[in-house]
């Protein structure tokens, strides 16, 4: 939830590039302009498996709770500049972002010029069934962007990993349905999970958790996460049927560190990492009797 929780960023293995100025600046033009460059991609898969999963989530929410619950609220965990928000509820794909802002046009502009303009862009492309969504990132320049642009309907800097939620933060969380993850699970531990989940009373018998949808780079083990979410009451499911290509490596050493923990981790990296891109698998954790009635694979684009 900060320029090193990010894949890539300062809490990164050594061997990886770092990208912690890239969320330090007042807008996103940096980070499209960067990572564009290395077809960074996880957003873009990740935009149509949360509009399902989130759909899913509401549905399979407990119909004895479901009078006088707010609208389903989606968390974006390490959510930077609100990309995944952006892609949630407007029309609007990932390369269309990425030409909007680093255009010519855009490049002419100064921040607060950027911040009007956007205001009206993602007005008019707003989605009739957008619902809110909350952001978490100790990056501040980035998500203040995010929420002065109106992709965030609100925005903590608090890192929970080392402190829990703000009561801001808590309040914010009415009608939680989905968190997502699209970069920074390699930095997460179960503890952000906990500080957000365990302590709501209403939510002790498991039935009315979230989901939650991450992205993980295959270099790492999500098996830490995943059971600290068994013991709040939620079972983690892998996505088997594919992987999802990430960013190209910015030179050989990273590649070869990516092969090789790959590897390490139980994973062929042929055809993958092996071909210069890091790659993700999707991880969906529900609470055990959601995932028992309504498989995995149904909720999911076919490959």
């Amino acid at each position: 939830m900060a320029p090193a929780q990010h894949d890539g960023g300062s809490g990164a293995p050594a061997r990886m590039t770092r990208f912690d100025d890239l969320y330090d600046q007042p807008d996103p033009r940096a980070y499209f302009r960067v990572l564009g460059a290395l077809d960074y991609r996880t957003p873009h898969h990740a935009q149509g498996v949360f509009r399902r999963l989130l759909r899913a989530a509401v549905a399979a929410a407990p119909k004895d709770r479901a009078a006088g619950r707010r609208p389903a609220t989606v968390l974006d965990l390490c959510c930077s500049y609100g990309i995944n928000a952006a892609l949630l509820n407007h029309d609007v794909t990932l390369a269309e972002l990425a030409a909007h802002y680093t255009s010519a046009a855009a490049a002419g502009l100064s921040t607060a010029q950027l911040i009007e303009r956007d205001r009206q862009f993602y007005a008019a492309r707003r989605r009739p069934d957008a619902v809110p969504v909350v952001g978490i990132d100790i990056a501040a320049p980035a998500i203040g962007y995010a929420r002065a642009v109106g992709l965030l309907d609100a925005a903590f800097a608090e890192n929970l990993e080392t402190t829990e939620p703000s009561p801001a933060l808590r309040r914010a969380l009415g009608g939680l349905r989905l968190i997502t993850v699209t970069g920074g699970a390699s930095f997460l531990s179960a503890r952000t999970f906990r500080s957000l989940l365990a302590t709501d009373a209403a939510r002790k018998d498991g039935r009315d958790l979230p989901w939650v949808a991450a992205f993980v780079l295959r270099t790492g083990s999500y098996r830490p996460i995943a059971d600290g979410l068994a013991r709040l009451g939620l079972t983690t499911e892998k996505d088997t049927t594919r992987t999802y290509p990430q960013r190209r490596f910015t030179d050989a050493d990273e590649q070869e560190y990516a092969v090789a923990a790959v590897t390490a981790a139980g994973d062929d990296p042929s055809g993958k990492e092996s071909l210069g891109h890091f790659h993700t698998a999707l991880y969906v954790s529900r609470p055990a009797a959601q995932a028992a009635a309504q498989p995995l694979s149904t909720l999911l684009p076919t490959p």
